[in-house]
């Protein structure tokens, strides 16, 4: 009997697998798990009246609706063509009786997904036991996908806001950067960095590094060059002989160290320092010009800074305190001493009269004329009376005669100009200009904030 009992057990085992491989449970029915394609999922519920099985649940399914909503809306058909997937079921027993879910993707249409799921429920037995089940819902698998992807959207939308994408300012510094570095020349064999203005400017400005020749260069200043070392070079050495010079360092100790050492081995004309525990890197353009106007002449400096052991600071700080007390006791001397001068003058030349050749102590002594206003009188003359400008070549040969609004624009399209002559102020703009010209003469009523004379350019003034 042992022998038979075990026989039985094997044969019901061998029936388990083989209706596997039949496919009750929809296996060989094409059955995806894959939910790429699934529209909708139907959410079901079922109760048995006995003990069954997953697979009893799933031959229900099949059996009951076979049939049942013509050949379209067979289940078995459906999987075939893939628009049905593979039926989940879940099942466990309490107290004799059988519950569980069930899950079934769908990839029809929403109609055609709510008859079927409708049909579940007209099933009324499971296995050998009366069921009963119950359609919970169906899900729309779009829809959370949907949700998922605005969600994803949003993380990867800050993301990439705070990472990738920089800010206006980030974007105008970096141009502006390429642009200064670009500017940025080698100059005299050890090729130290300097501005594009150095190599014929007649007033440099010396500073200690390349970072603080940028930082100029971003404010306009493009006649600086840098030392790049605790060593003075020997092009600083020979520029100081032959330009104006100011020495800008930094307002540390380390600064401190290369004026006293630019002071003792270069001809330094002026000294400027940056605000006392800054650099020159990183000043803002208020405060590079502020350190520039407040430059004090090198030889006081050497003298206090040598001889008395003053520091630079304290220095600056004597003489704004010298210059605020100076009006006070100075203007009211000239006006005591000069205004009885003029009455005095007044009543010689009413009622004494003098004599011609007195009038020469009277008069202010004149300047001596520049000799190229006699030279250039003819087309000076003529800009004054039709407010032109006047380009000639070295032959003194008129090369073009344009409105003084446009002298700027239209020297890029004239060659070999030599000189020009307008009646209009001379600017720094415009000596810039007409140095990288090459031009040799610039003639004009008058000038306004003048800083830097090229040396190869002579500028005249109408009034010289």
């Amino acid at each position: 009997m042992k022998r038979k009992k075990t026989t039985i057990q094997q044969i019901l085992l061998e029936k388990q697998r083989m209706l596997k491989k039949k496919g009750i449970e929809g296996d060989s029915m094409a059955a995806k798990d894959d939910f790429g394609t699934t529209k909708y999922v139907i959410h079901a519920e079922f109760e048995a009246n006995g003990i069954v099985e997953r697979p009893d649940v799933v031959g229900a399914i099949f059996g009951q609706t076979e049939g049942l909503l013509g050949d379209d809306l067979d289940l078995r058909e459906l999987q075939k063509t893939g628009r049905i997937g593979r039926i989940k079921v879940d099942v466990h027993t309490r107290a004799g009786k059988s519950y569980g879910t069930i899950t079934i993707p769908s990839s029809l249409d929403r109609v055609e997904t709510a008859i079927l799921a409708a049909a579940l429920e007209t099933i009324d037995r499971i296995g050998p036991s009366e069921a009963r089940i119950r359609v919970i819902r169906i899900e729309d698998v779009r829809a959370t996908k949907r949700k998922y992807i605005i969600e994803r959207a949003k993380e990867i939308l800050e993301t990439l806001m705070e990472e990738e994408i920089p800010e206006t300012q980030e974007i105008t510094e970096e141009v502006k950067k390429e642009v200064r570095a670009k500017e940025l020349i080698e100059y005299g064999p050890e090729k130290l960095p300097a501005g594009p203005h150095v190599p014929f400017s007649d007033s440099i400005i010396v500073v200690e590094g390349r970072a603080d020749v940028l930082n100029l260069l971003k404010h306009g200043i493009k006649n600086a060059i840098a030392v790049e070392g605790t060593s003075v070079p020997e092009t600083i050495i020979k520029l100081s002989k032959e330009r104006i010079v100011t020495a800008f360092t930094d307002g540390d100790r380390g600064g401190e160290l290369i004026l006293k050492e630019l002071l003792q081995v270069a001809d330094i004309d002026y000294v400027a320092r940056a605000p006392e525990g800054k650099e020159v890197e990183e000043l803002t353009k208020k405060e590079i010009i502020k350190s520039l106007r407040s430059k004090v002449p090198a030889e006081q400096v050497i003298n206090e800074l040598f001889a008395k052991g003053k520091s630079f600071y304290e220095l600056v700080k004597e003489r704004e305190q010298q210059k605020a007390s100076q009006p006070q006791h100075v203007e009211p001397k000239i006006e005591k001493a000069v205004e009885p001068q003029k009455e005095t003058i007044r009543e010689t030349k009413v009622e004494a009269r003098p004599p011609a050749r007195e009038e020469k102590f009277v008069k202010p002594i004149q300047p001596p004329k520049a000799p190229e206003l006699d030279e250039f009188k003819e087309w000076i003359e003529k800009v004054k009376k039709d407010s032109t400008a006047i380009l000639l070549d070295e032959n003194k040969n008129v090369i073009a005669e344009i409105p003084v609004r446009d002298l700027l624009t239209s020297l890029n399209d004239k060659e070999n100009v030599h000189t020009i002559i307008f009646n209009g102020i001379i600017t720094q703009r415009l000596i810039d200009i007409v140095s990288e010209e090459g031009i040799k003469y610039l003639i004009g009523a008058r000038k306004s904030n003048v800083v830097r004379r090229p040396i190869d350019l002579k500028i005249i003034t109408f009034a010289e």
